[in-house]
C-alpha cells in the first residue's frame, strides 16, 4: 500500500462522538457527513483525543436519556474545544418527550448548534450505512444534515 501524497491525503473534518452507543445510525449519520467516503467524518473511540481542525459532532438518539447523556458530558466540555455540534437522530415518528426536549434547549448556548435527524424507518433494514444511501429518504435527510452544519 503506497502512502497518499500530502494533497491526496484526507483530512479528519467531523470527529463524531456518541453518547448513547454505537449502532446503524450514528454509522450512518458519520456517511452522512463524509457522502464520498473519504473518511472527513469517522466516529472517535472511546477517550480518542479531537484532532485539530476537526468539529466535534456528538450524535445522540432524541430520548430523555440520550439528552442527559448529552448534559453529562456537556458538563465535562473543557473552554479549549470547540463548541460541538449535536445531532439529535429521531429514535421514533413522533416528538421527543418534553422533558428532553427542554433539557437540550438548555444545552443550546452551549452548543454551536443542533441538527435534527429524521425518523428514518429503513435503518431497521439495511446492512450498513453505504446500503441506507441508497435510499431517497436517507440522502434527504444526509443533504439537510449538511445544509444544517455546513450551512450551505
Amino acid at each position: 500500500m503506497t502512502p497518499l501524497a500530502p494533497s491526496q491525503a484526507t483530512v479528519l473534518r467531523y470527529g463524531l462522538i456518541t453518547v448513547t452507543g454505537t449502532g446503524i445510525g450514528t454509522a450512518t449519520v458519520a456517511r452522512m457527513l463524509d457522502p464520498q467516503a473519504t473518511g472527513a467524518a469517522r466516529l472517535l473511540g472511546p477517550q480518542e483525543h479531537l484532532p485539530l481542525g476537526a468539529m466535534p459532532v456528538i450524535v445522540s438518539e432524541t430520548t430523555l436519556y440520550g439528552a442527559t447523556c448529552v448534559e453529562a458530558l456537556m458538563r465535562r466540555w473543557t473552554a479549549g474545544l470547540p463548541r460541538p455540534w449535536l445531532v439529535l437522530l429521531a429514535d421514533a415518528p413522533a416528538r421527543p418527550v418534553p422533558d428532553a426536549r427542554y433539557l437540550v434547549r438548555a444545552l443550546e448556548s452551549r452548543l454551536a448548534g443542533v441538527a435534527r435527524v429524521p425518523y428514518l424507518p429503513v435503518l431497521r433494514a439495511v446492512r450498513g450505512p453505504d446500503e441506507a444511501l441508497e435510499h431517497k429518504d436517507v440522502r434527504a435527510a444526509a443533504q439537510g444534515l449538511r445544509h444544517t452544519i455546513e450551512g450551505k
